[in-house]
């Protein structure tokens, strides 16, 4: 019987033929971070910790990528209770109400560094659409040793107003700038489509079982 890793390998190779490979980003091992400015004293953070999204990425022709990205944003949290009550408030991101902020690249320009690009597009975040542009950082295109697969991974950051969006609520006490850092790894999208499959029916299988 072809093993899961197998069968995910044979459909990578399938697909990964010349120029853009489609990656599917992994929601448990891409993650990002908020940081602002409190009373110029102190730099406090808050974590999104799962993304969602697809990248077109060829190492040959960087400039030709384009990535899709879903942050759901019921995982915010900076660990402070009160401070989170109010990040998911209407005066901050309004969960309830925008439980999602997404970013659709519109253009990656390569720069003098071959490993790292700029990439500009469309952040969606609280019902307001405002052009962006992350810097971002190549860490490695390789295979994944874990899952056998074809596989990218890049840091990324951008500063951004966040009255812009808004939630100007305290500024200037609290920055209206702040900066966001985005780690993520990526793995070859039909491989990695079929790995989470087969992973779904062995745990049915195992329930089926008791």
């Amino acid at each position: 019987m072809i093993s899961r890793h197998t069968l995910a390998l044979v459909l990578a190779l399938a697909s990964c033929s010349l120029g853009a490979t489609t990656y599917t980003l992994e929601p448990r091992h891409s993650m990002g971070t908020i940081r602002w400015a409190h009373l110029d004293f102190s730099n406090p953070t808050a974590q999104f910790n799962e993304i969602e999204g697809t990248l077109e990425f060829d190492p040959a022709a960087p400039a030709k990528s384009s990535v899709m990205v879903t942050i759901p944003l019921s995982h915010l949290t900076s660990g402070v209770a009160d401070l989170d009550e109010d990040l998911r408030s209407p005066t901050f991101f309004d969960l309830a109400k925008y439980p999602v902020a997404t970013f659709t690249s519109t253009r990656v320009e390569t720069t003098a560094m071959p490993d790292q690009l700029k990439v500009t597009g469309n952040l969606n975040l609280r019902g307001v659409t405002k052009p962006v542009t992350l810097d971002v950082t190549i860490n490695k295109v390789g295979t994944n040793p874990r899952l056998h697969l074809p596989a990218v991974g890049f840091e990324a950051t951008t500063t951004l107003k966040r009255s812009d969006f808004g939630m100007g609520k305290y500024v200037p006490q609290v920055s209206d700038e702040v900066t966001i850092h985005i780690t993520s790894q990526a793995d070859e999208a039909k491989g990695y489509a079929a790995l989470m499959k087969a992973d779904a029916e062995e745990a049915a299988a195992k329930t089926a079982k008791k």
